[in-house]
């Protein structure tokens, strides 16, 4: 099995309001997203899948994330704009764009700082 993954950035606000800390006050981070995709084999150009066409799909999803306030953003003005609840949400949004090709997507990660992080998979 191959991995491919590329990664992304995005520049976003938010506050966790039900967290006791700095965190709970209005912040900005610049999230790093990595999204992992496997795929079983190679095309006849011994590529699994092209990275150009996965990090489209990724701007894609990411690009209603930037430079806005995550906290309105659906649906997480309803779960909340944890970096986990970030990452489930890529996930969901990116994994329908790859239904229809050679390969599945594995996990997302996204950090918030060049120190943590959070990786999803289902």
């Amino acid at each position: 099995m191959y991995q491919l993954f590329v990664e992304e950035h995005f520049d976003a606000a938010h506050y966790l309001p039900s967290y006791r800390g700095k965190c709970e006050n209005l912040h900005g981070h610049r999230f790093k997203v990595v999204a992992r995709v496997a795929a079983q084999e190679l095309d006849e150009t011994g590529l699994a899948y092209d990275f150009t066409e996965l990090k489209q799909h990724l701007r894609e999803v990411l690009s209603r994330f930037d430079h806005v306030c995550l906290n309105e953003v659906p649906p997480l003005d309803r779960i909340g704009p944890s970096s986990e609840n970030v990452a489930a949400t890529v996930y969901d949004a990116l994994s329908p764009l790859l239904a229809q090709t050679p390969v599945e997507l594995v996990s997302i990660e996204v950090w918030e700082s060049p120190t943590s992080g959070v990786a999803y998979s289902p």
